[in-house]
């Protein structure tokens, strides 16, 4: 076959496959787009709100300290000749109770020795108030002598004639001496070291037979009546906070867990008892002090209920002043930049919200919101004013 026949018959084929794709492109089926794109609201969780008169309870953090905290110091030196068993570090003391006895025998005999030199010096006393009599004596004898009856002493010569200076003199004797009995008296009273209230024995430094001098520490000791938890809260929510007006009075309740420590129910109760005027150097937060009475739990009332540890770090939940007219609502629930979502009349309404106050788990708004108001519970990805939704119940109709 020639080349020529076989280029014609490529030729007829090419063009035959052409023929027949155009056919079949020109009479495919055109698809119709019908219906409409569908709007779908988003499905949300919604909860009315109402204002009303809460009770906020602000949580914060403390390390538990003693109210009273005494290093123990002798006054007078000497040797210890007697230890009382409770002085031992865990033990309890009663107010007033003997700990410690120095040797007091140095201490009677001055006290003696001052004694004597105070006798000594009311006898002496007592010798120059008979020569007063003889001075009187002499001096009327001299006035009366005088001619016409007139003094003729001055008044400086008149009181050597009547002894004055050696009568000052005595006195000023027997009041130094008083003053040493006094003193030595103190001292030997002060042999005998007494618990100043009662309290808890942290620790002890000496035993019988050692030799102590004035300043030495002998022992720790703090009181059991009440102990303090130092807690930090932000400055602005102090004007929540209810301190007492006096002595007498309890300001507001608080609640004192330990989580670490203690099991999920136990507590302590407190009461606010006075704010220290710094703030903390480090957090810049305000310092309060919350006071704890029988933190050992050693009262009958008390048995049972977990003690306090000097050093311990515990939280505190402090109930705050009522706020009226707010209304409460989770923190979960407030949005970036202090806003919420509410629902209203199918469409998403993104509000700026006036917060008075936030606790460990809700925040007070002021304004913003109003009663009935229906706030969006759910987390949306993507929001923006105006988007539609709706709820479960509207879903069921």
């Amino acid at each position: 076959m020639s080349s020529k026949k076989i280029l014609w018959i490529c030729l007829a084929i090419i063009g035959g496959g052409i023929l027949i794709t155009t056919l079949i492109f020109s009479t495919e089926p055109e698809a119709q787009m019908e219906g409409a794109s569908l709007e779908t609201a988003m499905l949300v969780d919604v909860m009315p709100v109402n204002k009303g008169t809460f009770e906020p309870v602000i949580v914060a953090t403390g390390t538990v300290q003693p109210v009273e905290d005494v290093n123990l110091s002798p006054l007078v030196s000497g040797q210890i000749i007697r230890r009382d068993a409770a002085f031992t570090p865990g033990g309890f003391v009663k107010k007033n109770q003997v700990l410690l006895q120095i040797d007091p025998a140095d201490y009677r005999n001055t006290l003696a020795l001052r004694e004597s030199e105070l006798l000594q010096s009311q006898t002496t006393l007592d010798t120059e108030m008979g020569r007063q009599q003889i001075a009187q004596q002499d001096l009327k004898l001299i006035v009366d002598d005088s001619l016409f009856g007139n003094d003729p002493l001055s008044e400086e010569e008149r009181q050597l004639v009547l002894r004055k200076p050696q009568l000052n003199a005595v006195n000023a004797t027997i009041g130094a001496s008083k003053a040493a009995v006094d003193q030595a008296r103190l001292n030997l009273e002060r042999t005998t070291i007494r618990a100043p209230f009662d309290a808890h024995i942290l620790s002890q430094n000496v035993t019988k037979g050692s030799l102590v001098a004035q300043g030495d520490v002998l022992g720790r000791i703090v009181g059991i009546n009440a102990y303090w938890v130092v807690a930090t809260v932000p400055v602005s929510k102090l004007q929540w906070l209810r301190f007492p007006t006096n002595e007498t009075k309890k300001g507001a309740p608080v609640r004192i867990e330990n989580s670490s420590a203690w099991s999920g129910d136990a507590y302590r109760e407190g009461y606010l008892d006075r704010q220290i005027g710094a703030l903390d150097g480090q957090t810049r937060l305000a310092r309060v002090l919350i006071k704890v009475e029988d933190p050992l739990a050693i009262s009958s009332t008390n048995e049972g209920l977990p003690k306090l540890m000097i050093g311990t770090f515990v939280e505190v939940h402090i109930q705050a002043e009522p706020i009226a007219n707010v209304v409460k609502l989770s923190r979960d629930y407030i949005r970036s930049n202090e806003t919420v979502w509410v629902m209203k009349e199918g469409k998403l309404e993104i509000r700026n919200v006036d917060i008075l106050l936030t606790d460990d788990s809700f925040a007070y708004v002021k304004n913003g919101l109003e009663d009935g108001d229906k706030v969006v519970i759910t987390d949306l990805s993507t929001v923006s004013n105006g988007i539609g939704l709706r709820t479960k119940s509207e879903e069921g109709e």
